[in-house]
């Protein structure tokens, strides 16, 4: 996958997402950001987060037959919405195992959008391991979140619009589950901005692209423990590993409970309904895991929607 096939992959999903907004975080009593922060929303998405991007890039380069017995991807929430809206989208059935820590409210949305649920396993990878057992079975195609370079390439149009709007950022800040978002991503704005800083977020219940870059090579986490299931994900992929051990610069963990802390502010502040993984950029610099230069400008984004905030 070329920076070439991100611009590709741009002008293929335009018709179909949307162009969603930047703030710049501004007044927040006792959160201790830097004065240059942008946040940009793409828990405004279709579908309610940047999965779209790469749901559509894949679907839309598929052939007719391919989608004929219909989609089938394994999800912690995010990624089965877009996959089900590309579904009805398409007219053919959509099937979506999640693990048992999913949000029930994604669980709704799923089949309003007309999606079968299935519950696999207590995180992504086991119902992972159900959802490609039940696409051979039914020859349904499989929607890997990331192992795939028609969905990364996707989700890395989310840096050509950041780089538009956030102009001469020299910080992005990106949250991780299997990679692909900041695969995609990082691609682009080393192509571009090669000077910037790329550091990538991790629960410190599931540090797998952490784990593999401190081992030199791809291992599988022994046990996943954090409650964020758009975040946990046992073993990523080796193309993921390669594209980002080459260009994101750095990797820190931070506690769910920082991410919660996030996500209320934003609802607070802002009335940003951000899932977990969505306040993830935001958490890191709370909690003091990012450190940006003084004077420089910072540049994450709220990747998924969620009512996580709203519960105080």
């Amino acid at each position: 996958m070329s920076v070439e096939d991100i611009r590709a992959a741009a002008e293929r999903v335009k018709p179909f997402i949307r162009r969603t907004p930047v703030l710049r975080l501004e007044h927040c009593t006792g959160a201790n950001l830097p004065a240059d922060f942008h946040l940009k929303l793409e828990c405004l998405q279709v579908s309610g987060s940047f999965k779209i991007r790469g749901a559509v890039n894949r679907v839309k380069s598929l052939a007719p037959a391919q989608l004929a017995n219909g989609l089938v991807a394994a999800s912690g929430g995010n990624h089965g919405l877009a996959s089900a809206y590309m579904a009805r989208q398409s007219g053919v059935p959509a099937t979506i195992f999640l693990p048992t820590n999913a949000s029930p409210l994604k669980e709704q949305k799923l089949k309003k959008l007309g999606a079968e649920v299935r519950y696999a396993g207590s995180v992504w990878d086991e119902a992972h391991a159900a959802a490609l057992s039940f696409a051979k079975e039914r020859g349904a195609f499989y929607m890997h979140p990331f192992a795939d370079e028609a969905i990364v390439a996707g989700q890395g149009t989310v840096a050509i619009e950041m780089l538009e709007q956030i102009p001469d950022a020299d910080l992005y800040i990106v949250a991780i589950g299997g990679g692909g978002l900041i695969t995609g991503m990082s691609q682009v704005i080393k192509a571009v901005n090669p000077k910037a800083r790329i550091i990538g977020v991790e629960p410190v219940g599931s540090p797998t692209l952490h784990a593999s870059f401190a081992a030199g090579q791809v291992v599988r986490l022994p046990k996943v423990t954090t409650r964020v299931a758009t975040m946990a994900c046992g073993r990523t992929d080796e193309s993921i590993y390669e594209i980002a051990r080459r260009h994101v610069d750095d990797i820190v963990l931070i506690d769910d409970d920082d991410m919660q802390r996030a996500a209320e502010l934003l609802w607070f502040e802002f009335g940003i309904a951000a899932d977990l993984s969505g306040a993830a950029s935001l958490a890191a610099l709370m909690a003091g895991a990012v450190k940006p230069r003084a004077g420089g400008r910072v540049a994450g984004l709220v990747c998924g929607a969620g009512t996580d905030g709203l519960s105080n």
